[in-house]
């Protein structure tokens, strides 16, 4: 290993500083709604990508811009990027009246009771068809206003039931875009990550459904929500999930989703063909915020590395922990302490991928076991920070409907991250492969 620099490390603290400090600034002292979203992020990483520049004086600025561009240039960003493109344009495509069938239909089917574990499971369905926890959220959230208001349940119960799903499909989905962004920063197929991830995921998933109708029994209910809804809408998702989970190309996978989406949405008479157009183009456009973050960091972290500042910062890792159990631990603590700042795991994913990649060879980590720790602890850490996009929406909602709840209301029944975290460390302390071989320490 290279000496490492840990000044080279400045662009980082830099972008913290001013992403975390404007963001508690806007949120708690000012009182904005949604503070920290309204922070400019790409205006933070320009800020920071200006400070790498104005350091080591021994690269002239061309030499600098070189560096930036062959990092930027990586083929795993550019993939990156296209997939975040394609699975916008199928997102625009298929609308939120798809993923409301899904629930809808479900709900119709089963007794009161069952209701708000039905929304967790529709959560999960959606979240994973879907590749969004804010998007999940900001569709089901209504509807989990409705079954509290029907049934009796708790609402701040009913709520993150369906947050805990949205984190599900946020971690596991194709199109999610800390999926796209774990796996090309690791360089790894979506399928092998998707089989790493699951059975992490699943017991988490199963222990918190089993909890769900625990407290459900405990409940006395009343009624049901019943609403109509058009089950042929879910093919297009059904089709996605499919391909991905079999290991088809992710391109052909969108495509596929796009096509048969289109067709399906344009003979229910459901959308005109100029109303398909602007869908679309309104679903790659909410990527090039995503996009556009994911160029700068490539740029900044490439002159990082080229100072010597990962190489730092691995020194210091080597210090606290050893062997691959404390090197896959250090990975999720990276990803947990970028998500606790910037409040987004996608760009928390994006700036530990270098740094990650670089320990993964350092400690013999596979790059789907590499890709699944930094987008589960991304998602662990998301799903319960009360200053995150999920939980602000989930919050929103519930008071445009005319109710009343706070974060704090809704954090201690988040189950599913609580349950998924403590899946991931048994999971790392046990060293267990995929393959079925046992990593050694």
């Amino acid at each position: 290993m290279k000496k490492g620099k840990g000044i080279a490390l400045l662009p980082i603290g830099v972008f913290l500083v001013l992403y975390l400090g404007l963001g508690i600034l806007f949120e708690y002292v000012m009182k904005i709604p949604m503070g920290f979203y309204n922070v400019p992020i790409v205006v933070a990483f320009l800020a920071a990508i200006l400070v790498a520049c104005l350091q080591n004086r021994a690269l002239d600025f061309d030499k600098k811009l070189e560096i930036m561009a062959q990092g930027v240039g990586d083929k795993n960003i550019i993939t990156m990027l296209l997939i975040f493109l394609a699975a916008g344009s199928f997102v625009g495509v298929v609308g939120r009246s798809s993923a409301e069938s899904v629930a809808y239909c479900m709900l119709s089917l089963i007794p009161a009771r069952f209701s708000v574990s039905v929304l967790f499971i529709v959560a999960c369905f959606v979240s994973v068809a879907m590749g969004t926890s804010v998007g999940t959220i900001t569709l089901l959230t209504p509807i989990a206003v409705a079954v509290s208001t029907a049934s009796g349940f708790d609402l701040a119960f009913c709520v993150a039931s369906v947050m805990g799903g949205a984190m599900f499909g946020d971690n596991l989905s194709f199109i999610s875009d800390t999926t796209i962004a774990a796996c090309n920063g690791q360089g790894c197929e979506m399928k092998d990550k998707f089989r790493e991830n699951f059975w992490i995921a699943l017991p988490a998933a199963v222990a918190t459904l089993i909890l769900i109708l625990i407290l459900s029994f405990q409940t006395e209910i009343q009624g049901r929500v019943i609403q109509p809804y058009h089950l042929t809408q879910v093919i297009p998702y059904v089709l996605v999930l499919i391909g991905g989970i079999v290991g088809i190309n992710v391109f052909v996978v969108l495509l596929t989703g796009i096509v048969s989406g289109a067709f399906i949405m344009l003979i229910g008479g459901h959308i005109t063909p100029v109303e398909i157009l602007k869908n679309m183009g309104s679903g790659v456009s909410g990527m090039f915020e995503t996009c556009m973050v994911a160029i700068l960091v490539a740029a900044m972290c490439a002159l990082i590395r080229e100072y010597g500042g990962f190489d730092a910062l691995l020194g210091w890792i080597h210090k606290i922990f050893r062997g691959k159990k404390g090197g896959q631990l250090g990975m999720g603590l990276l990803v947990g302490t970028m998500d606790i700042a910037t409040a987004n795991n996608t760009v928390a994913i994006v700036m530990a991928n270098p740094i990650a990649k670089e320990m993964a060879e350092e400690y013999g980590i596979t790059p789907r076991k590499t890709a699944s720790i930094l987008d589960t602890f991304s998602c662990v850490f998301q799903g319960v920070i009360p200053y995150g996009a999920q939980m602000l929406v989930a919050i929103s909602a519930v008071n445009e409907l005319g109710g009343e709840i706070s974060a704090f209301q809704i954090m201690p029944k988040l189950f599913y991250p609580m349950l998924l975290l403590f899946s991931s460390l048994i999971t790392i302390m046990r060293g267990s492969d995929r393959t079925g071989a046992s990593e050694s320490k």
